[in-house]
């Protein structure tokens, strides 16, 4: 089955290179990266190509033009871009352990998507990452962490627990496994069948509701937040606003109380513009 990881970059050319770096140290190579670029400068390319040529990964870059907060236009072009059966969305600020792959075809059932979460990291912790300690596995372990000043705390289960631990704590986690859009996967069909996202959304609570529409057609939810791993880099959010956030939120109670299944501004939308056009 071959699996297309999607991830949002915006104009943050240090943390994309890193989480490159966490998809080159896969174990399992057998996935295309697609960035889905939401109107990045010219040095965001650079890294790509760079990237690219240096570890012969297969990378999409699909770019539009910077008009404002349009994550979801710019992942639902991606979802059209996208090469494989199965889809695994992360963000571009997510370094992936070098088992994520592998964690999520494992865990990929028909019927089902899957729930990931994230171990979060300060902003010191997250520029101290280099190169080495992403292929070596240093940013996940615990030592490191606290080596580098990470308090120690209850989150540090979810670098240290094994397989068999990992399947236990993800059964018996009081967490409710929903769309998280740094740690998600589906099939991609499925991922048509709700016409992927709903452009209308801005910033907050966006993924949450693709999930929604998703659990509307039927699917259900299966936790694995002990079993794929990232670490999530600090950053600011300049883009967060209470008007978006309260607007987002009237959309996902009305695909939850109608039980909406597909929404009117998404993928599709953008097939009939390209006709028109």
């Amino acid at each position: 089955m071959k699996i297309s990881v999607i991830f949002t970059t915006y104009n943050s050319p240090e943390w994309l290179q890193k989480v490159l770096w966490g998809f080159y140290c896969q174990t399992d190579a057998d996935f295309e990266v697609v960035v889905a670029d939401d109107g990045s400068t010219d040095e965001t390319r650079q890294i790509i190509d760079r990237t690219r040529d240096e570890t012969g990964m297969a990378i999409q870059h699909i770019w539009h033009e910077d008009n404002g907060f349009q994550k979801c236009r710019i992942l639902n072009k991606a979802l059209l871009a996208a090469k494989g059966e199965y889809v695994v969305m992360t963000d571009g600020d997510c370094i992936p352990r070098n088992d994520f792959i592998a964690a999520h075809r494992a865990n990929a059932e028909p019927g089902f998507f899957l729930s990931g979460g994230y171990f979060k990291l300060p902003m010191d912790i997250s520029k101290a990452i280099s190169r080495e300690d992403i292929a070596q596995g240093n940013c996940f372990r615990t030592s490191w962490l606290l080596d580098h000043g990470m308090k120690h705390g209850i989150k540090f289960m979810k670098l240290n627990a094994g397989p068999l631990r990992a399947t236990i704590y993800n059964k018996l986690t009081l967490t409710k496994p929903t769309w998280n859009g740094h740690n998600a996967s589906c099939y991609i069909a499925d991922a048509f069948r709700v016409n992927g996202f709903d452009e209308r959304m801005r910033y907050g609570g966006q993924d949450r509701e693709f999930g929604e529409r998703l659990t509307n057609i039927g699917l259900r939810a299966k936790q694995i937040r002990y079993s794929a791993i990232c670490v999530h880099l600090d950053h600011a959010r300049g883009y967060e606003n209470k008007t978006d956030w309260e607007m987002n939120r009237s959309i996902r109670a009305a695909t939850v109380k109608n039980h909406v299944t597909e929404t009117p501004f998404g993928i599709k939308q953008i097939n009939e513009q390209s006709t028109r056009s």
